[in-house]
């Protein structure tokens, strides 16, 4: 149906369904053409260059190009899944270990926050919980913008941190994990069944961040889920805090999406696991399994699933992770 057709708007929620295909049709076609112009441009290059009308150089410049755009229109191949498009639900949660694990759990959020940055998605911190001392001990981050989970998906997996740590007076190499999750962040053309008999709510005080301005109303909100859990084939239970906002409501409607958004995730393991055709191998992918080393002395980040690796550590920390999300997708991406 064409967006200029009467009524194409009268129903919003279908309209809106419709223009995201509309932009979804395009960016392969634009990619196409990008791809297309680029071979052009390489083969005028190549032919001038035999003529001698242009330099080595020049004929290297546009292979180059031709390369990246190609690996481009690749990547979004590997990006193809419905789910793929949306945001994210970034969950950081620091393992045993103390002070020095709740420290890596918040320098994995930076990492992750200046990631986001660079690639211009809008980030929320929906629930932070501090550390005792220094660092946190768990923060739940939305991420909303095209794509988001299809890149940040290849993040789910424990990150162990090796180094010598600031909080061991001995100067010893430590060893810390923490996990990250991510799932789909929902949006209203996904419809998700809530059982309201299921569903139920506690209320608190929130603080802002360090304790400051305690608010005197109890605008943070825990909302309990029980429901019987397809994947496990058990009764389970949800629990989720927000202290987004000091608005009550704004917060029940912000949990109450990103309950939405783990009850997808779930349905698409039970999709998964009833497509899972598992080749000969391939290296399987778990939720809890570890991913990848940060060795600080060593300046060395190795991905583990990829063999994917870097010595600038620090590049890494301050948020350049897309050539591991692009090893990862171009191995696993396709699969399932």
């Amino acid at each position: 149906m064409h967006t200029q057709a009467p009524g194409f708007w009268d129903d919003q929620k279908s309209a809106e369904k419709q223009m995201k295909k509309i932009k979804d049709l395009k960016r392969w076609v634009d990619g196409y053409k990008e791809v297309k112009a680029a071979a052009d441009e390489l083969q005028l290059s190549f032919d001038f260059f035999k003529e001698e009308a242009v330099s080595e150089a020049e004929v290297d410049a546009a292979y180059d190009h031709a390369i990246s755009v190609i690996e481009k229109l690749e990547l979004q191949n590997m990006l193809r899944k419905e789910e793929d498009k949306m945001g994210a639900v970034l969950k950081i949660v620091a393992g045993a270990g103390g002070t020095e694990a709740q420290d890596w759990g918040d320098m994995l959020m930076r990492m992750y926050l200046r990631w986001c940055e660079a690639k211009g998605y809008k980030t929320e911190i929906a629930n932070l919980l501090e550390g005792d001392e220094a660092g946190i001990k768990s923060v739940t981050i939305k991420v909303e913008g095209d794509y988001a989970y299809g890149y940040l998906k290849s993040e789910n997996g424990v990150h162990r941190l090796v180094r010598v740590s600031p909080f061991n007076a001995q100067g010893k190499r430590m060893t810390s994990f923490t996990s990250v999750f991510v799932v789909p962040l929902v949006d209203d053309s996904i419809e998700i069944e809530i059982n309201p008999a299921g569903l139920s709510w506690d209320t608190f005080r929130s603080s802002g961040a360090g304790g400051q301005n305690v608010n005197k109303v109890e605008s943070g909100v825990r909302l309990h889920y029980k429901f019987h859990n397809v994947l496990t084939d058990q009764d389970d239970e949800i629990v989720i805090e927000n202290t987004e906002t000091r608005d009550q409501p704004k917060n029940k409607e912000n949990a109450l999406r990103l309950l939405k958004s783990q009850l997808y995730e779930i349905e698409l393991e039970k999709r998964r696991a009833e497509t899972a055709k598992i080749e000969a191998g391939k290296k399987k992918i778990e939720w809890g399994s570890q991913i990848r080393s940060y060795v600080f002395d060593d300046r060395r980040v190795k991905d583990h699933r990829t063999d994917y690796q870097t010595s600038n550590v620090q590049a890494v920390m301050d948020g350049d992770l897309d050539d591991f999300i692009k090893a990862y997708l171009m191995e696993f991406g396709g699969a399932d």
